[in-house]
This record gives structure tokens, C-alpha cells and sequence, in this order.
């Protein structure tokens, strides 16, 4: 795969926006997940039968406590891949004036990522439960504070957008379409005008489904888009594609309209142990696109992994610098 562009690495490079939770990891028992009605290897949404749950098992020995939420984990997986410089990664996203909100800055920061939160005090910090039996795990999540980001009380900060401005590569997943469309199309309308990196995840079905709206007035701005084979259909099915062939859909996709003609788009769709498909490209010097064709790649392979962050990143400690492909 060819390499678009090579970048140094300084602190607040990679750019993150989205819900942030506190994970909670702690081994409980079957009559545990009898009580709050927990299923194995599930993942719901917290309602008012869990309220108690999240008080329960901080009480437990052997809890575990991560920065969690899914750009979050991007991001910081990312940083872990760099190790240094610290603070490469920066992210935006939503916390309470709580203890749980102490104890998720203080991990994000042993995670040497550089998170600014929102914090009001309206609603909790955001938690997910990992509820542990054997080789098992149901997870409980409560988006609480996570669904309070403000574009106009943070993203728009002169300080915040100073931020964003530094960085050269920016991921958002689809999941913050839900809570402010509107800070993610200021983000990638700046990196579009200044020919930098946006990436997005498709996230979830639910959201080509249910949100379709704000995530087609993001894509123009998109260079990199990620998702599952599930996602990839569903986004298929809703824009019209007629196939269920994933290479096609990420071929459809990548000639949907671009804002940013410099940069053609590549689409990374995954499919389980199965191979990954991603399309690629080239611009002339005119900037025109050749017909695209798909590559395929092991799924095993970390770049095109759509639980880490899409953004390929080779870092070289002594030239200090990340590749992006």
C-alpha cells in the first residue's frame, strides 16, 4: 500500500473526539448476573434496574479501572503504539464533576494521552461495567455525561480549537454522531480546508440507519472510512448500493462525493478472522482518480483493525516520525 504522507511526531499530532467511559473491570459470579439480569457475553445499555450494579462492583476486590469509550481506546492504543513523544494523542469528550471523572483523567493521563474534558455536573461521568466470569464477560454501559458534549462550551474554546488546529491527523467514531454532529463537522471541515487527515468509523448499524443524515453531511469531508462487514451492509442498504459484495460497497463508498480532492478515499471494511478489504487508489498530478481496486490483507494485521484506530501509524524512534496509509 502506498504511502500519502509522512508527519513528525509532536505532542497533540492525533486528534480524538467522543463519548469517554470509564471502564470498570471486575471477576463476579453467576448469582451476580442473576441479580441485574445480565446475560453472558452481552452488551446492553444501563438502565434504572442497573443504577446499583455500578455501586456493587467497585466494592469487589480486583477491580480495574481504564480509560475507555470507544475513540478514547483509539486514540490511546495509538499512543501506546508511539510510546513517545507523550501526548501525541489528544482527545475532546464529555465527563462529570464526579469521582469516577477523576479517576478516568487520571488514567487517560497515565495512558500519556492528552484528554480535555467537558465537565458539568448535570449528569455522572460515563462508565461501562465488564462483569467477569471465566472466559466470559457482559458489559454494562451507562453514557450518562458522555451525551452532554457542548460545541459551543468546549470545541469552540479558544484554547480547545488551538488543539485541534495542531493536529494532522483526526478520528472520530460514528458513535459521537448521536451527541454533537455538529463539532465533528467543524473538525472536518478544518482538516478538509487544510488538507489534512480526517478519519471516521461507521461505529455501529445503527447509526447508517437511524443517523443517516449527519453522518452523509461528514462523509464529503472523510479520507479514511472504517467498519465491519455488517456495517459496510447496512450502510449499503440505506444508501442504495443494490449488492451485498463488500468489495463493492467499499468501492461505491469511496467514490461517494469528497470535499478534498487532493486526497482520495480509502475505505477499510472488516470482516472478522476473515480478510480485510480496502480499497486504494491513486491521484494523478491532476488530481483525478484512477479507478480504484481492492486490495485484501489479513485481518490479523494491526493497521486495518476496526477495534483499534484505522489510522495506520509506523513509528520510527529515531526519525521520529508516522507513516499514514
Amino acid at each position: 500500500m502506498s504511502t500519502v504522507g509522512k508527519t513528525a511526531l509532536s505532542e497533540n499530532t492525533l486528534f480524538g473526539m467522543g463519548n469517554p467511559l470509564l471502564d470498570i473491570s471486575a471477576v463476579v459470579d453467576k448469582d451476580f448476573l442473576d441479580k441485574f439480569g445480565l446475560k453472558l457475553n452481552d452488551q446492553i445499555l444501563a438502565d434504572n434496574n442497573h443504577k446499583a450494579l455500578f455501586e456493587e462492583i467497585v466494592k469487589r476486590n480486583k477491580v480495574e479501572y481504564h480509560a475507555g469509550g470507544s475513540t478514547q481506546n483509539s486514540v490511546k492504543i495509538a499512543q501506546w503504539m508511539i510510546q513517545e513523544p507523550h501526548k501525541v494523542a489528544t482527545f475532546f469528550g464529555c465527563i462529570g464533576t464526579d469521582n469516577f471523572g477523576e479517576i478516568l483523567k487520571k488514567k487517560a493521563e497515565e495512558a500519556h494521552v492528552d484528554a480535555h474534558y467537558y465537565e458539568q455536573n448535570e449528569e455522572p461521568t460515563g462508565t461501562c461495567a465488564a462483569c467477569i466470569t471465566g472466559d466470559n464477560r457482559s458489559l454494562v454501559a451507562n453514557l450518562a455525561a458522555a451525551n452532554c458534549y457542548k460545541k459551543e462550551k468546549h470545541l469552540d474554546l479558544d484554547s480547545n480549537w488551538e488543539l485541534v488546529k495542531k493536529a494532522k491527523v483526526y478520528y472520530i467514531a460514528g458513535f459521537f454522531l448521536t451527541v454533537s454532529p455538529e463539532s465533528i463537522l467543524k473538525v472536518a471541515k478544518h482538516a478538509s480546508d487544510n488538507n489534512k487527515i480526517f478519519c471516521m468509523n461507521l461505529s455501529a448499524p445503527f447509526i447508517s440507519q437511524f443517523f443517516k443524515e449527519p453522518l452523509m453531511k461528514v462523509m464529503p469531508y472523510v479520507d479514511i472510512l472504517f467498519g465491519n462487514e455488517t456495517e459496510a451492509a447496512t450502510f449499503a442498504k440505506e444508501l442504495g448500493f443494490e449488492t451485498d459484495d463488500i468489495a463493492e460497497i467499499a468501492k461505491k463508498t469511496q467514490n461517494l462525493p469528497k470535499e478534498n480532492t487532493k486526497r482520495q478515499r480509502l475505505v477499510v471494511f472488516t470482516q472478522g478472522k476473515d480478510d480485510t478489504v480496502a480499497t486504494v487508489g491513486y491521484l494523478s498530478q491532476h488530481n483525478h482518480t484512477t479507478l480504484p481496486h481492492v486490495h485484501y490483507q489479513s485481518a490479523a494485521s494491526l493497521i486495518l483493525s476496526n477495534q483499534t484506530l484505522g489510522t495506520r501509524i509506523c513509528y520510527c524512534k529515531k526519525k521520529r516520525t508516522a507513516e499514514f496509509y
